[in-house]
Protein backbone atom coordinates (compact mmCIF):
# COMPACT_ATOMS: atom_id res chain seq x y z
CA UNK A 1 0.00 0.00 0.00
CA UNK A 2 0.93 3.23 -0.92
CA UNK A 3 0.46 6.60 1.26
CA UNK A 4 -0.26 9.24 -0.95
CA UNK A 5 -2.41 9.49 -3.85
CA UNK A 6 0.75 10.95 -6.52
CA UNK A 7 2.96 8.32 -4.97
CA UNK A 8 -0.04 5.78 -5.80
CA UNK A 9 -0.95 7.19 -9.16
CA UNK A 10 3.10 7.07 -9.82
CA UNK A 11 3.40 3.42 -8.79
CA UNK A 12 0.89 2.59 -11.38
CA UNK A 13 2.38 4.24 -14.07
CA UNK A 14 5.85 2.62 -13.33
CA UNK A 15 4.41 -0.80 -13.39
CA UNK A 16 2.83 -0.04 -16.86
CA UNK A 17 6.01 1.26 -17.96
CA UNK A 18 7.57 -1.77 -17.05
CA UNK A 19 5.03 -3.82 -19.06
CA UNK A 20 5.21 -2.55 -22.10
CA UNK A 21 7.33 -4.36 -24.64
CA UNK A 22 7.37 -1.56 -26.92
CA UNK A 23 5.71 -3.45 -29.83
CA UNK A 24 3.54 0.00 -31.24
CA UNK A 25 0.35 -1.91 -31.29
CA UNK A 26 -0.92 1.01 -29.73
CA UNK A 27 0.42 3.68 -31.91
CA UNK A 28 -1.20 1.38 -35.14
CA UNK A 29 -4.72 1.65 -34.03
CA UNK A 30 -4.68 5.14 -33.00
CA UNK A 31 -7.18 7.13 -35.59
CA UNK A 32 -5.49 10.35 -35.02
CA UNK A 33 -2.35 9.75 -35.58
CA UNK A 34 -2.42 11.29 -38.83
CA UNK A 35 -4.64 13.99 -37.98
CA UNK A 36 -2.63 14.96 -34.80
CA UNK A 37 0.37 14.91 -36.74
CA UNK A 38 2.54 11.98 -36.00
CA UNK A 39 4.87 11.15 -38.34
CA UNK A 40 6.83 8.95 -36.55
CA UNK A 41 7.03 5.03 -36.62
CA UNK A 42 4.80 3.33 -33.70
CA UNK A 43 7.54 1.80 -32.40
CA UNK A 44 9.32 5.22 -32.21
CA UNK A 45 6.55 6.88 -30.79
CA UNK A 46 5.63 4.97 -27.88
CA UNK A 47 9.52 4.60 -26.97
CA UNK A 48 9.14 8.73 -26.81
CA UNK A 49 5.98 8.25 -24.68
CA UNK A 50 7.63 5.83 -22.11
CA UNK A 51 11.39 8.36 -22.35
CA UNK A 52 8.68 10.82 -21.16
CA UNK A 53 7.28 9.25 -18.67
CA UNK A 54 10.46 8.37 -16.80
CA UNK A 55 11.09 12.43 -16.68
CA UNK A 56 12.83 12.59 -20.23
CA UNK A 57 12.34 14.83 -23.02
CA UNK A 58 10.81 12.63 -25.20
CA UNK A 59 10.69 13.78 -29.03
CA UNK A 60 8.03 15.76 -31.12
CA UNK A 61 5.78 12.54 -32.56
CA UNK A 62 5.31 11.67 -29.31
CA UNK A 63 4.39 15.06 -28.02
CA UNK A 64 2.16 15.59 -30.81
CA UNK A 65 0.52 11.80 -30.18
CA UNK A 66 -0.08 12.60 -26.48
CA UNK A 67 -1.55 15.89 -27.31
CA UNK A 68 -3.78 14.60 -29.49
CA UNK A 69 -5.73 11.30 -27.95
CA UNK A 70 -9.34 11.92 -28.36
CA UNK A 71 -9.64 8.76 -25.82
CA UNK A 72 -11.08 6.73 -28.48
CA UNK A 73 -9.62 3.26 -26.48
CA UNK A 74 -8.77 1.52 -29.92
CA UNK A 75 -5.48 1.07 -28.27
CA UNK A 76 -6.64 -0.62 -25.13
CA UNK A 77 -7.59 -3.26 -26.79
CA UNK A 78 -4.51 -3.62 -29.17
CA UNK A 79 -2.45 -4.31 -25.93
CA UNK A 80 -1.58 -7.77 -25.09
CA UNK A 81 0.26 -6.89 -22.03
CA UNK A 82 -2.33 -5.61 -19.64
CA UNK A 83 -1.09 -2.10 -20.27
CA UNK A 84 -4.20 0.61 -20.36
CA UNK A 85 -2.67 3.15 -23.33
CA UNK A 86 -4.91 5.56 -22.72
CA UNK A 87 -4.02 5.69 -19.27
CA UNK A 88 -0.07 6.28 -20.13
CA UNK A 89 -0.91 8.99 -22.96
CA UNK A 90 -3.32 10.95 -20.07
CA UNK A 91 -0.43 10.73 -17.69
CA UNK A 92 1.98 11.68 -20.51
CA UNK A 93 0.00 14.61 -20.69
CA UNK A 94 0.18 15.77 -17.35
CA UNK A 95 4.23 14.97 -17.22
CA UNK A 96 4.11 17.92 -19.98
CA UNK A 97 2.09 20.12 -17.70
CA UNK A 98 3.67 19.65 -14.99
CA UNK A 99 7.30 20.42 -17.05
CA UNK A 100 5.81 23.36 -18.13
CA UNK A 101 4.33 24.80 -15.27
CA UNK A 102 5.38 25.05 -11.59
CA UNK A 103 3.09 23.87 -8.87
CA UNK A 104 1.46 27.36 -8.02
CA UNK A 105 0.57 27.78 -12.12
CA UNK A 106 -0.73 24.48 -12.13
CA UNK A 107 -3.12 25.09 -9.09
CA UNK A 108 -4.29 27.95 -10.44
CA UNK A 109 -4.90 26.68 -13.74
CA UNK A 110 -7.20 23.80 -11.74
CA UNK A 111 -9.14 26.48 -10.07
CA UNK A 112 -9.95 28.63 -12.94
CA UNK A 113 -11.15 25.34 -14.79
CA UNK A 114 -13.17 23.91 -11.85
CA UNK A 115 -14.51 27.98 -11.56
CA UNK A 116 -15.29 27.98 -14.91
CA UNK A 117 -17.47 24.70 -15.37
CA UNK A 118 -19.35 25.08 -11.83
CA UNK A 119 -20.41 28.76 -13.33
CA UNK A 120 -21.51 26.95 -16.75
CA UNK A 121 -23.08 24.15 -15.29
CA UNK A 122 -24.91 25.95 -11.85
CA UNK A 123 -26.24 29.27 -14.17
CA UNK A 124 -27.41 27.27 -17.29
CA UNK A 125 -29.22 24.28 -14.44
CA UNK A 126 -30.86 27.21 -12.57
CA UNK A 127 -31.86 29.35 -16.15
CA UNK A 128 -33.80 25.99 -17.07
CA UNK A 129 -35.30 24.31 -14.08
CA UNK A 130 -37.63 25.72 -11.15
CA UNK A 131 -36.18 24.54 -7.55
CA UNK A 132 -38.32 20.99 -7.31
CA UNK A 133 -36.41 19.71 -10.81
CA UNK A 134 -33.23 21.24 -9.42
CA UNK A 135 -33.85 19.03 -5.98
CA UNK A 136 -34.22 16.08 -8.16
CA UNK A 137 -31.22 16.40 -9.78
CA UNK A 138 -29.56 16.76 -6.18
CA UNK A 139 -28.65 20.27 -7.16
CA UNK A 140 -30.75 22.01 -3.55
CA UNK A 141 -29.21 19.89 -0.85
CA UNK A 142 -31.85 22.47 1.45
CA UNK A 143 -34.45 20.03 0.05
CA UNK A 144 -32.76 17.04 0.08
CA UNK A 145 -35.02 14.12 1.14
CA UNK A 146 -34.64 13.44 5.08
CA UNK A 147 -32.09 9.92 5.28
CA UNK A 148 -33.48 6.79 5.21
CA UNK A 149 -32.36 2.98 6.44
CA UNK A 150 -32.94 1.63 3.55
CA UNK A 151 -29.77 2.45 1.65
CA UNK A 152 -30.60 2.96 -2.29
CA UNK A 153 -30.03 0.12 -4.90
CA UNK A 154 -27.75 2.42 -7.04
CA UNK A 155 -25.89 5.90 -6.43
CA UNK A 156 -26.75 7.89 -9.85
CA UNK A 157 -23.54 9.94 -10.59
CA UNK A 158 -24.20 12.77 -12.85
CA UNK A 159 -21.05 14.15 -13.24
CA UNK A 160 -21.38 18.00 -13.73
CA UNK A 161 -22.10 18.86 -17.32
CA UNK A 162 -24.93 17.23 -17.69
CA UNK A 163 -26.46 19.44 -16.09
CA UNK A 164 -26.37 22.02 -18.78
CA UNK A 165 -28.77 19.96 -20.61
CA UNK A 166 -30.87 18.47 -17.32
CA UNK A 167 -33.71 17.15 -19.73
CA UNK A 168 -31.54 14.13 -20.33
CA UNK A 169 -30.72 13.37 -16.65
CA UNK A 170 -34.09 13.81 -15.61
CA UNK A 171 -35.31 11.01 -18.41
CA UNK A 172 -32.88 9.04 -16.98
CA UNK A 173 -34.60 9.30 -13.53
CA UNK A 174 -38.00 9.10 -14.28
CA UNK A 175 -36.84 5.51 -16.23
CA UNK A 176 -35.73 4.09 -13.43
CA UNK A 177 -39.09 5.37 -11.78
CA UNK A 178 -40.68 3.15 -14.35
CA UNK A 179 -38.82 0.24 -13.68
CA UNK A 180 -38.84 0.47 -9.93
CA UNK A 181 -35.05 1.32 -9.48
CA UNK A 182 -33.76 2.97 -6.17
CA UNK A 183 -31.10 5.34 -6.40
CA UNK A 184 -29.58 8.43 -5.16
CA UNK A 185 -28.56 11.38 -7.09
CA UNK A 186 -25.71 12.75 -6.81
CA UNK A 187 -23.17 14.96 -8.55
CA UNK A 188 -22.28 18.72 -10.22
CA UNK A 189 -19.47 20.65 -8.84
CA UNK A 190 -20.20 19.56 -5.36
CA UNK A 191 -19.42 15.67 -5.90
CA UNK A 192 -16.57 16.52 -8.83
CA UNK A 193 -14.71 14.00 -10.49
CA UNK A 194 -11.47 15.40 -9.93
CA UNK A 195 -10.49 15.88 -13.71
CA UNK A 196 -10.25 19.65 -13.65
CA UNK A 197 -7.65 19.64 -11.13
CA UNK A 198 -5.77 16.79 -12.92
CA UNK A 199 -5.48 18.18 -16.67
CA UNK A 200 -3.24 20.63 -15.32
CA UNK A 201 -0.89 18.41 -13.54
CA UNK A 202 -2.22 19.42 -10.17
CA UNK A 203 -2.10 15.67 -8.89
CA UNK A 204 -2.55 16.80 -4.62
CA UNK A 205 -5.98 18.65 -5.19
CA UNK A 206 -7.05 16.02 -7.82
CA UNK A 207 -6.47 13.48 -5.13
CA UNK A 208 -8.07 15.13 -2.19
CA UNK A 209 -11.13 16.37 -4.39
CA UNK A 210 -11.46 12.89 -5.77
CA UNK A 211 -11.35 11.53 -2.46
CA UNK A 212 -13.83 13.91 -1.38
CA UNK A 213 -16.70 11.91 -4.00
CA UNK A 214 -15.51 8.84 -3.12
CA UNK A 215 -16.27 9.09 0.26
CA UNK A 216 -19.91 10.36 -0.69
CA UNK A 217 -20.41 7.99 -3.80
CA UNK A 218 -19.91 5.26 -1.44
CA UNK A 219 -23.08 5.04 -0.34
CA UNK A 220 -25.29 2.11 -2.53
CA UNK A 221 -26.61 -0.87 -1.49
CA UNK A 222 -24.80 -2.71 -3.93
CA UNK A 223 -21.71 -0.70 -4.30
CA UNK A 224 -22.34 -0.10 -7.77
CA UNK A 225 -22.21 3.58 -8.98
CA UNK A 226 -24.42 4.25 -12.44
CA UNK A 227 -22.13 6.82 -14.43
CA UNK A 228 -24.25 9.28 -17.14
CA UNK A 229 -20.48 10.90 -17.67
CA UNK A 230 -18.22 9.29 -19.86
CA UNK A 231 -15.19 11.84 -19.10
CA UNK A 232 -16.08 10.97 -15.09
CA UNK A 233 -16.68 7.11 -15.73
CA UNK A 234 -12.62 7.00 -17.38
CA UNK A 235 -11.39 9.39 -14.61
CA UNK A 236 -12.67 7.12 -11.71
CA UNK A 237 -12.21 3.56 -13.59
CA UNK A 238 -8.83 4.43 -15.52
CA UNK A 239 -7.06 6.86 -12.57
CA UNK A 240 -8.97 7.40 -9.28
CA UNK A 241 -10.63 4.19 -8.18
CA UNK A 242 -7.27 2.24 -9.37
CA UNK A 243 -4.90 4.80 -7.31
CA UNK A 244 -6.92 4.35 -4.16
CA UNK A 245 -7.21 0.31 -4.54
CA UNK A 246 -3.02 1.13 -4.52
CA UNK A 247 -3.64 3.26 -1.53
CA UNK A 248 -6.03 1.29 0.89
CA UNK A 249 -6.24 -2.43 -0.54
CA UNK A 250 -9.85 -2.06 -1.69
CA UNK A 251 -12.03 -0.61 -4.07
CA UNK A 252 -15.14 1.43 -2.61
CA UNK A 253 -17.44 0.78 -5.76
CA UNK A 254 -17.52 -0.35 -8.97
CA UNK A 255 -19.01 1.70 -11.65
CA UNK A 256 -21.04 1.17 -14.69
CA UNK A 257 -22.08 3.56 -17.26
CA UNK A 258 -25.67 4.27 -17.18
CA UNK A 259 -26.58 2.90 -20.64
CA UNK A 260 -24.54 -0.03 -20.27
CA UNK A 261 -26.77 -0.64 -17.15
CA UNK A 262 -30.14 -0.22 -19.38
CA UNK A 263 -29.46 -2.61 -21.81
CA UNK A 264 -28.51 -5.24 -19.31
CA UNK A 265 -32.08 -4.25 -17.99
CA UNK A 266 -33.14 -4.45 -21.26
CA UNK A 267 -35.94 -7.70 -21.08
CA UNK A 268 -37.30 -5.50 -17.81
CA UNK A 269 -36.99 -2.10 -19.94
CA UNK A 270 -38.98 -4.03 -22.43
CA UNK A 271 -42.77 -4.12 -21.77
CA UNK A 272 -42.50 -0.23 -20.76
CA UNK A 273 -42.09 0.50 -24.45
CA UNK A 274 -45.34 0.64 -25.40
CA UNK A 275 -45.85 3.37 -27.34
CA UNK A 276 -44.80 3.45 -31.17
CA UNK A 277 -42.66 6.21 -32.39
CA UNK A 278 -42.34 5.87 -35.68
CA UNK A 279 -39.18 7.53 -37.10
CA UNK A 280 -36.06 6.45 -38.96
CA UNK A 281 -33.00 7.42 -36.97
CA UNK A 282 -29.19 7.42 -36.68
CA UNK A 283 -27.02 6.98 -34.23
CA UNK A 284 -23.92 9.46 -33.34
CA UNK A 285 -21.59 7.57 -31.91
CA UNK A 286 -18.30 7.13 -29.72
CA UNK A 287 -16.15 4.22 -28.46
CA UNK A 288 -14.25 5.71 -25.84
CA UNK A 289 -16.84 3.48 -23.19
CA UNK A 290 -16.94 -0.20 -24.44
CA UNK A 291 -20.44 -1.21 -25.11
CA UNK A 292 -21.98 1.95 -24.65
CA UNK A 293 -22.63 2.68 -28.10
CA UNK A 294 -23.99 -0.68 -28.82
CA UNK A 295 -26.31 -0.52 -25.70
CA UNK A 296 -28.07 2.31 -27.11
CA UNK A 297 -28.54 0.72 -30.56
CA UNK A 298 -29.98 -1.77 -28.36
CA UNK A 299 -32.55 0.30 -26.33
CA UNK A 300 -33.44 2.07 -29.64
CA UNK A 301 -34.23 -1.20 -31.42
CA UNK A 302 -36.74 -2.44 -28.92
CA UNK A 303 -38.49 0.84 -29.40
CA UNK A 304 -41.30 -0.34 -32.00
CA UNK A 305 -41.67 2.15 -34.56
CA UNK A 306 -38.07 2.41 -34.93
CA UNK A 307 -36.10 2.16 -37.89
CA UNK A 308 -32.21 2.48 -37.39
CA UNK A 309 -30.22 4.30 -40.21
CA UNK A 310 -26.42 3.21 -40.34
CA UNK A 311 -24.93 6.40 -41.81
CA UNK A 312 -21.50 4.87 -42.68
CA UNK A 313 -19.18 7.68 -40.44
CA UNK A 314 -16.24 6.77 -38.43
CA UNK A 315 -16.64 6.91 -34.58
CA UNK A 316 -13.82 7.91 -32.67
CA UNK A 317 -13.38 10.16 -29.34
CA UNK A 318 -14.85 9.14 -25.92
CA UNK A 319 -17.57 12.08 -26.60
CA UNK A 320 -17.62 15.12 -28.66
CA UNK A 321 -15.57 17.45 -26.83
CA UNK A 322 -12.78 15.32 -26.71
CA UNK A 323 -12.71 15.83 -30.22
CA UNK A 324 -11.41 19.14 -29.54
CA UNK A 325 -7.76 17.27 -29.64
CA UNK A 326 -8.15 17.36 -33.67
CA UNK A 327 -10.46 20.46 -34.41
CA UNK A 328 -10.25 19.96 -38.02
CA UNK A 329 -10.74 16.53 -38.08
CA UNK A 330 -13.77 17.29 -36.06
CA UNK A 331 -15.33 19.56 -38.26
CA UNK A 332 -14.94 17.32 -41.52
CA UNK A 333 -15.57 13.88 -39.38
CA UNK A 334 -19.41 16.06 -38.07
CA UNK A 335 -20.24 17.96 -41.48
CA UNK A 336 -19.83 14.55 -43.24
CA UNK A 337 -22.20 12.91 -40.54
CA UNK A 338 -25.03 16.14 -41.08
CA UNK A 339 -24.67 15.76 -44.66
CA UNK A 340 -24.91 12.04 -44.63
CA UNK A 341 -28.41 12.28 -42.29
CA UNK A 342 -29.57 14.52 -44.33
CA UNK A 343 -29.11 12.28 -47.86
CA UNK A 344 -30.60 9.44 -45.90
CA UNK A 345 -33.75 11.16 -45.58
CA UNK A 346 -33.75 10.67 -41.07
CA UNK A 347 -36.29 12.14 -38.94
CA UNK A 348 -33.39 12.66 -36.20
CA UNK A 349 -30.22 11.99 -35.16
CA UNK A 350 -29.76 10.66 -31.95
CA UNK A 351 -27.23 11.31 -29.51
CA UNK A 352 -26.06 9.60 -26.12
CA UNK A 353 -23.57 11.86 -24.03
CA UNK A 354 -24.48 15.53 -22.95
CA UNK A 355 -21.78 17.07 -24.62
CA UNK A 356 -22.81 15.61 -28.42
CA UNK A 357 -25.83 17.08 -27.66
CA UNK A 358 -24.44 20.57 -27.08
CA UNK A 359 -22.35 20.62 -30.03
CA UNK A 360 -25.18 19.41 -32.55
CA UNK A 361 -28.50 20.76 -31.59
CA UNK A 362 -28.13 24.14 -33.18
CA UNK A 363 -27.58 22.10 -36.64
CA UNK A 364 -31.40 21.55 -36.49
CA UNK A 365 -32.13 24.86 -37.68
CA UNK A 366 -30.45 24.15 -41.37
CA UNK A 367 -31.22 20.49 -41.37
CA UNK A 368 -34.04 18.63 -42.32
CA UNK A 369 -34.09 16.63 -39.12
CA UNK A 370 -34.12 16.55 -35.49
CA UNK A 371 -31.22 16.46 -32.95
CA UNK A 372 -32.17 14.60 -30.09
CA UNK A 373 -31.14 12.49 -27.08
CA UNK A 374 -31.42 8.31 -27.52
CA UNK A 375 -33.58 8.70 -24.02
CA UNK A 376 -35.91 11.32 -25.62
CA UNK A 377 -36.94 8.42 -28.11
CA UNK A 378 -37.08 5.90 -25.42
CA UNK A 379 -39.37 8.28 -23.13
CA UNK A 380 -41.79 8.78 -25.41
CA UNK A 381 -42.61 4.87 -26.02
CA UNK A 382 -43.14 5.49 -22.16
CA UNK A 383 -45.46 7.87 -21.77
CA UNK A 384 -42.25 10.73 -20.27
CA UNK A 385 -41.47 13.72 -21.64
CA UNK A 386 -39.19 16.42 -20.77
CA UNK A 387 -39.02 20.14 -22.23
CA UNK A 388 -35.46 20.36 -23.70
CA UNK A 389 -34.69 23.83 -23.13
CA UNK A 390 -31.46 24.23 -24.10
CA UNK A 391 -32.18 23.24 -27.35
CA UNK A 392 -35.18 25.84 -27.55
CA UNK A 393 -32.39 28.26 -26.59
CA UNK A 394 -29.64 27.38 -28.50
CA UNK A 395 -31.40 27.61 -31.60
CA UNK A 396 -32.18 31.56 -31.09
CA UNK A 397 -28.71 32.45 -31.25
CA UNK A 398 -29.12 35.77 -29.43
CA UNK A 399 -27.63 36.13 -26.37
CA UNK A 400 -29.97 38.97 -25.85
CA UNK A 401 -33.00 36.91 -26.66
CA UNK A 402 -32.03 34.06 -24.98
CA UNK A 403 -31.42 36.71 -21.29
CA UNK A 404 -34.79 37.63 -21.72
CA UNK A 405 -36.46 34.20 -22.32
CA UNK A 406 -34.79 33.01 -18.97
CA UNK A 407 -35.26 36.44 -16.77
CA UNK A 408 -38.13 35.00 -14.69
CA UNK A 409 -35.78 31.93 -14.12
CA UNK A 410 -33.26 34.21 -13.20
CA UNK A 411 -34.24 36.57 -11.41
CA UNK A 412 -36.11 33.62 -9.14
CA UNK A 413 -32.58 32.07 -8.61
CA UNK A 414 -30.81 35.53 -8.12
CA UNK A 415 -28.07 34.55 -10.78
CA UNK A 416 -25.86 37.92 -11.62
CA UNK A 417 -26.71 39.06 -15.12
CA UNK A 418 -23.53 40.11 -16.38
CA UNK A 419 -22.07 36.26 -15.30
CA UNK A 420 -25.52 34.87 -17.29
CA UNK A 421 -24.53 36.49 -20.34
CA UNK A 422 -20.97 35.15 -20.29
CA UNK A 423 -22.43 31.74 -19.86
CA UNK A 424 -25.20 32.46 -22.31
CA UNK A 425 -21.91 33.71 -24.99
CA UNK A 426 -19.70 30.48 -23.73
CA UNK A 427 -23.07 28.31 -24.79
CA UNK A 428 -23.09 29.76 -28.45
CA UNK A 429 -19.32 29.87 -28.83
CA UNK A 430 -19.71 25.67 -27.82
CA UNK A 431 -20.13 25.11 -31.96
CA UNK A 432 -16.84 23.40 -33.24
CA UNK A 433 -18.84 23.08 -36.75
CA UNK A 434 -19.98 26.89 -37.90
CA UNK A 435 -23.46 27.10 -38.72
CA UNK A 436 -24.15 27.91 -42.27
CA UNK A 437 -26.46 31.10 -41.30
Amino acid sequence: MTATFEAALQDRVDDMVDACTRCGKCVEVCPVTQPGGVTAEPRIVIDGIIDILRAGEGHDSARKWASACVQSGECIKACDYGVNPRFLLAMTRIAMARHANDPSARRKKGVENFRRVSRDVTHLARMQLDDDLLARLGQRPDRAAPASDRKPDFVFYTGCNVLKTPHIALLALDIMDAMGVTYQVMGGPTHCCGVTQFRPGDLETTGRVAQSTIDKLSSSNTGQVLAWCPSCYVQFTETTLPTVERMHGARPFEMTPWMRFLDERLEQLRPLLQAPVAMRVALHRHPGVPGVAKAAENVLRAVPGIELVDLGIPAIGLMSNALAAVPDHKRELYGRELDAAAAAGIDALLAVYHADHRELCAHEREYPFRIMNVLEVVGASMGLGHADHYKRLKLMQDVDLIARDCEDLSLAHRLDPATTRQVIEAMLADQPVPLRG
